[in-house]
């Protein structure tokens, strides 16, 4: 059955449980994420260019954000060095637009419970449309800013998408679909900064604008909404108890939005769905960290320039879309969390080897074995959380987890960066790696989670 079913560009109705469907539901949210994550990661090998170029401009707000940088860097010990100061900047940055996903995820979530999957979509993708359209309209610092800040916002479609999927009707469904939005990462992370190392700065931000509107037009065209009037939640509460519930990070750990909502999960699998999120928290702290760290240790150790580094983030990029591919997606419902546990483990020997290796064989066995459990831990630990809550809470439920990794991309960079300058790179490693036995140790003490709740 082909993505238009012969039926021109019209809304879908709200699908069936039938595979076919399952099927089409799952193709339409890659590609689409495959179209938005190509137009995020085109400006990534750009982005020291770009701030070189403010630089060059005596842009005032770029040079008060430089002085912060320049303060953070000497507060850390880390050498005053170009090619540092460019990584420093832009992990900074990237915090900052996961910060504004930790605030916006949720409420995305919580919204679509009510008012449906494919309006918030379509919201959220015209949100991104015109981040990008500030962004090539304008060449100041501001506007970037700008764009930065409009597109951390309209962020939402990610947690949307994995909401999408936690509305199929099969745990093998929901299970594949995890496995085939991871894969879309990998594709994007590893072909948009390809694609991007290759364009002017200038010319960059119309192509992310093309991807940008082309996913538009795609979802509007094809994306069915997954969740019918029937199963939505009654009202979209908004006091100030909803709203902590929804911003407050202990909250969000908690889950008290899903816990005071309608039909929430019972005592005990509200208990495991909590765990799970601080799991998630936890893995993508650590993760996220030692993945910032990397560049500066590529560089500082084996004197990797631009290109060496791209190639390196190449190789993990194809290695974890390999192995989503042939392996994640075949995970069967009820093995997810045996395959979450064996990939948190490998990342101890991954970043002991890292962290400890002098040799380029070495570095490459580390990351083998971090591409291995990356391609596995997110999409396995979504599939998990994607069984909890009622029909009228997936939403919220997925929102919630989305947010709860952002704050972890936003915290987790900055913490390692400062353990890296301020105790070493083996110290650093060898902490972090050592830390991944408490989210370990936090799933040994899970019950086995239910394939589908009542």
């Amino acid at each position: 059955m082909g993505l238009g079913g012969g039926e021109g560009c019209t809304p879908r109705p709200p699908i069936r449980p039938h595979p076919a469907s399952e099927r089409r539901v799952v193709t339409v949210v890659f590609l689409g994420l495959l179209l938005d994550l190509l137009a995020f990661t085109l400006l990534l090998p750009l982005l020291p260019g770009l701030l070189e170029g403010h630089g060059r401009a005596q842009d005032p707000l770029y040079g008060l954000w430089q002085r912060g940088v320049d303060w953070f860097a000497s507060a850390i010990g880390m050498p005053a060095e170009k090619r540092y100061n460019s990584v420093l900047f832009g992990g900074l940055v990237g915090s900052g637009f996961s910060a504004l996903q930790f605030l916006s995820a949720p409420l995305t979530g919580a919204a679509s419970d009510r008012l449906g999957r494919r309006p918030l979509m379509l919201l959220s993708l015209a949100g991104l449309v015109i981040s990008y359209a500030v962004w090539a309209a304008s060449r100041s610092f501001a506007a970037f800013l700008a764009s930065r800040v409009i597109g951390g916002v309209s962020k939402g479609n990610v947690s949307l998408s994995t909401a999408i999927v936690a509305d199929l009707g099969s745990p093998e469904a929901r299970s594949r679909g995890m496995a085939v939005i991871g894969v879309a990462f990998s594709l994007g992370f590893t072909l948009g900064p390809l694609l991007g190392a290759t364009l002017q700065v200038e010319t960059a931000p119309w192509l992310a604008l093309l991807f940008a509107a082309s996913d538009l037009l795609f979802i509007f065209c094809f994306l069915p909404e997954t969740l019918p009037p029937e199963r939505r939640a009654p009202s979209i509460t908004l006091g100030f108890r909803a709203t902590v519930d929804l911003l407050s990070p202990l909250a969000l750990l908690r889950f008290s939005a899903v816990a005071r909502g309608q039909d929430p999960p019972a005592g005990d699998r509200l208990h495991s769905l909590r765990q799970l999120g601080l799991v998630y928290f936890l893995y993508l702290f650590l993760f996220s960290g030692l993945e910032y760290t990397l560049s500066f240790l590529a560089h500082q150790r084996f004197q990797f320039n631009s290109l060496q580094q791209g190639k390196m983030f190449f190789f993990i990029g194809l290695t974890m879309a390999t192995i989503q591919g042939a392996y994640a997606r075949r995970i069967r419902p009820g093995r997810e969390l045996a395959a979450v546990k064996q990939a948190i483990l490998l990342l101890v020997p991954a970043f002991l080897l890292i962290g400890w290796g002098h040799s380029l064989p070495v570095l490459g066995l580390g990351l083998l074995l971090y591409s291995f459990a990356a391609a596995v831990g997110v999409p396995c630990l979504s599939s998990i959380v994607a069984g909890y809550g009622s029909a009228g809470q997936k939403g919220t439920v997925m929102g919630t987890l989305r947010s709860l990794g952002a704050l972890a991309r936003a915290v987790g960079p900055v913490a390692a960066a400062s353990v890296y300058w301020l105790a070493g790179a083996q110290a650093c490693f060898t902490v972090c790696a050592g830390l991944f036995l408490l989210p370990f140790l936090l799933l040994c003490h899970l019950r086995p989670p239910p394939l589908k709740d009542k």
